[in-house]
């Protein structure tokens, strides 16, 4: 590509997922009852943790955090989605377009990490509940969480000083729905190996610690469960593991296809139909997976609803 055709660029235009006006509309009516379902089930889960003392436990210490992160990188995509949606105006300024990716990027390093410490958490009330409390303390809580977190703005901190260094673009078109780092290197005029190298090693290693966490901890959570005598339990405990598993197998799933492939082997068009999973559905199913089927969950809202109505 001439150096002739290559500029910096103060805007993108991020071309969306389709431009049919008859598809436009139905994808707009989609994204904003999924955002409005997101944002009412993340929300709702907070509030009902936080008000409701039975639910002051580390799991649900751990739930809430799930709930605020979910609830962030899905606010960071969908209004912008959707205002690009309903009036085709898809110019995005550079520093929003940097923005957006970085905090995109904080929120799911940070969840990656929250999963493994929620599977880690599970695994210890159910293999050692007579050291949970012990192990589990609220000061070992409070650091777990501040590690999620520390993790997912210094990994973002990384891919966003590489790409602060791209000094020009051959076309200020992406097409993507959002500010994506793969989509954004593709429109570089130099030489962005490192970033892609960087791409690769941060989200494999990454990827690699947190499922060895997850599946470990999975795996001696199932050992413990069969050995148990009641077959309800087992039943029970079955039930809740395989959605937990299910949740997680599609998050890191899509994540592991889209980053962790060879740029020449990207398809733009799957891609973006990939990414839709991991940044706009799981977010709006994590709550009903990880909390709306728990009893205690369902008790306590009803005792906040119930204490609402009478008031």
């Amino acid at each position: 590509m001439g150096e002739e055709n290559c500029t910096s660029v103060t805007e993108f235009i991020l071309l969306g997922l389709a431009d049919a006006p008859e598809v436009r509309v139905f994808l707009f009516l989609v994204f904003l009852l999924i955002y409005g379902v997101t944002v009412a089930g993340n929300l709702g889960m907070i509030a009902v943790i936080q008000v409701s003392s039975p639910l002051h436990t580390p799991m649900y210490f751990f739930l809430s955090h799930l709930s605020f992160v979910d609830f962030c990188y899905s606010t960071i995509i969908v209004p912008k989605m959707l205002s690009n949606i309903l009036k085709g105006d898809k110019a995005i300024s550079f520093l929003g377009c940097m923005v957006q990716f970085y905090l995109f990027c904080t929120c799911v390093v940070t969840e990656i990490f929250l999963l493994a410490v929620m599977a880690y958490d599970r695994f210890v009330a159910i293999c050692n509940p007579l050291l949970y409390t012990v192990t589990m303390s609220w000061n070992a809580c409070m650091e777990l969480v501040a590690c999620c977190y520390l993790c997912g703005v210094v990994c973002s901190l990384i891919h966003l000083c590489l790409a602060l260094e791209i000094p020009s673009y051959r076309s200020n078109v992406i097409n993507h729905f959002f500010c994506d780092l793969p989509p954004l290197l593709s429109l570089a005029c130099s030489d962005v190996s490192i970033n892609e190298l960087m791409e690769f090693i941060v989200v494999t290693v990454n990827e690699i610690t947190t499922i060895v966490v997850i599946l470990t901890s999975y795996l001696l959570i199932l050992i413990t469960i069969l050995r148990m005598r009641s077959a309800e339990g087992r039943r029970k405990a079955f039930s809740t593991c395989a959605s937990h598993l299910t949740a997680i197998l599609v998050f890191h799933g899509t994540i592991l296809f889209i980053y962790c492939r060879p740029s020449s082997g990207n398809s733009v068009e799957t891609d973006k139909v990939a990414t839709v999973f991991y940044t706009i559905v799981i977010p709006m199913l994590n709550p009903l997976i990880y909390s709306l089927r728990n009893k205690d969950v369902k008790e306590a809202l009803r005792k906040v609803v119930s204490s609402k109505i009478f008031s």
